[in-house]
């Protein structure tokens, strides 16, 4: 039996709400795991503002191992802990445990990446007046390298949306769950192509918003 397009609307809008509750709330909650590991990355490593081999070493083999592991074995792989946390494996709250371990290794690398490209120059100039390394951290490093963290962080937003659709193969919610229940499994075309319209419309805003946040920030 073919399901109505206009009619299955309002379970579409859902499916979208739960789409970006699972990326925004990932997004932050990863952020807070990779900004910090990304500046450790960059001030414990050799010649760092606090080099410190063996910090660098095991930060270094912890988010390499994560970022190893592909989303759709990752999130199987942790249904025993995501239960632990959530209670549940299923759902969009259950969904954001796995969207955090897969993207919060990836943020940080991305923050490190940026965090490197920070004038040395600059970094030079302020320990030359006396500034502490916390100070360089939140002063220097930070401020210097904003605008290119925010498009970072865009490029990590918008591969949540991907892994967010990936975790609808074991009911996670959201867009993908609705493609594979009515897309995929139940041959509803109109459904599938509802969906990939809906996720592209959310890639190329969340794209807009970072590039512009990003040109606002950058420093002249």
């Amino acid at each position: 039996m073919q399901v109505n397009l206009l009619e299955f609307w309002p379970r579409i809008l859902e499916a979208t709400q739960e789409t970006l509750i699972m990326v925004l709330v990932s997004l932050v909650l990863a952020t807070l795991i990779g900004l910090p590991l990304g500046i450790a990355l960059v001030v414990t490593r050799e010649d760092g503002l606090m080099e410190n081999n063996f910090v660098f070493k095991m930060i270094n083999a912890v988010v390499n191992t994560f970022r190893s592991i592909p989303f759709i074995i990752l999130l199987v792989a942790i249904l025993p802990f995501t239960r632990l946390i959530i209670g549940t494996t299923i759902g969009t709250v259950a969904a954001i445990v796995p969207l955090v371990l897969f993207s919060g290794p990836y943020i940080a690398r991305l923050v490190e990446s940026s965090l490197l490209d920070v004038n040395q120059g600059v970094i030079e100039a302020a320990q030359s007046m006396g500034a502490t390394n916390w100070q360089i951290i939140y002063r220097v490093f930070l401020p210097e390298s904003l605008s290119t963290i925010v498009l970072n962080l865009t490029i990590a937003s918008i591969g949540l949306v991907g892994a967010s659709a990936m975790a609808g193969f074991v009911g996670g919610g959201g867009l993908g769950d609705l493609a594979i229940s009515y897309g995929y499994q139940r041959f509803e075309t109109d459904i599938m192509i509802a969906t990939v319209v809906l996720l592209v419309v959310i890639v190329q805003v969340f794209q807009a918003i970072g590039n512009r946040l990003s040109k606002r920030l950058k420093r002249l």
